[in-house]
């Protein structure tokens, strides 16, 4: 398994191509993750202007950062292409390749095959960009080889579960109950290769309180983080992610408690605690340390 560099994940919200001027609104929103978006909230006929314009966007942010006008906020920014089983990836793709200041992240959506990742990544290793990859699982031939496809590149850093496309191909209800298995499974792949999980927005911006209970459920499937459709979703979104006081503490002493014993089992307030649980130990150290906290 391939260490990944550790980073907050709990939030991220979409911002249109077609509107540069949400981008720097999405930015200051508070989400960990802000997404330019040129997939599914782009009409076909719009999908040229809004991939001119992120493209755009990345270019000037790329100078602003290299003149240092532009400091290191921590935020994570991806942008979401089309599939590249469609025309328009295709589009997307050859945009990013023929760019010298190309997104950070690049968001796959539709992904069926490792093959498509494993594409990507020759393809932008050719290039010479580093740009790394999060994969959207939300199909049945996608969840069906859901292992191989978070495996196919060190790139790839997070799985995204894809709940509306989801639902309408298993053709079932968009809920909780009948989704259960689809999400444990991208959870249990992201877990194998040491990637986070990230869950789909929840769609009805009036019940914040919904919102919250479905993150929580989340966070304790393994989830690191979830979408938000609206900013004001944001701040409970990223409350639910993270880590409690108690939690960093104890992180801290079993961290601790494995350094100093060199072994592989120590017993924390009478609990025996065996080394796997070090990674996600360390995890939490990370993001809290990231956070401040």
């Amino acid at each position: 398994m391939t260490e990944r560099a550790i980073r907050p994940r709990r939030s991220f919200i979409f911002a249109p191509g077609l509107r540069p001027e949400i981008y720097p609104k999405a930015l200051i929103s508070g989400a960990d993750i802000v997404c330019v978006e040129l997939e599914d909230g782009v009409a076909p006929r719009d999908k040229e202007r809004a991939r001119t314009n992120a493209m755009k966007m990345f270019a000037d942010e790329a100078k602003a950062r290299q003149a240092g006008k532009l400091a290191d906020d921590g935020i994570e920014r991806v942008l979401r292409i089309n599939s590249i089983r469609e025309a328009f990836g295709l589009a997307d793709m050859q945009a990013v390749l023929a760019s010298d200041t190309p997104p950070p992240v690049l968001m796959l959506p539709k992904v069926r095959t490792p093959d498509e990742v494993a594409i990507v990544d020759d393809l932008l290793s050719e290039r010479g960009h580093a740009t790394r990859l999060h994969v959207i699982i939300e199909t049945c031939r996608g969840l069906e080889a859901v292992h191989e496809i978070a495996a196919a590149s060190p790139r790839v850093e997070a799985l995204f579960f894809g709940a509306v496309d989801m639902a309408a191909e298993l053709r079932c209800q968009n809920a909780w109950e009948p989704l259960l298995n689809a999400r444990s499974r991208v959870v249990h792949a992201a877990a194998a290769q040491g990637l986070d999980a990230i869950d789909v927005p929840h769609l009805d911006l009036g019940d914040l309180p919904g919102m919250e209970e479905e993150a929580r459920r989340a966070r304790a499937m393994g989830f690191a983080g979830k979408g938000a459709i609206h900013p004001k979703q944001i701040a409970a979104l990223n409350r639910v992610f993270t880590p409690s006081d108690e939690e960093i503490t104890r992180a801290l002493r079993i961290i601790g408690a494995f350094e100093a014993a060199d072994t592989g089992v120590v017993v924390i307030d009478g609990k025996l605690i065996e080394k796997p649980v070090l990674r996600e130990m360390r995890r939490i150290a990370a993001v809290a340390r990231q956070m401040g906290a």
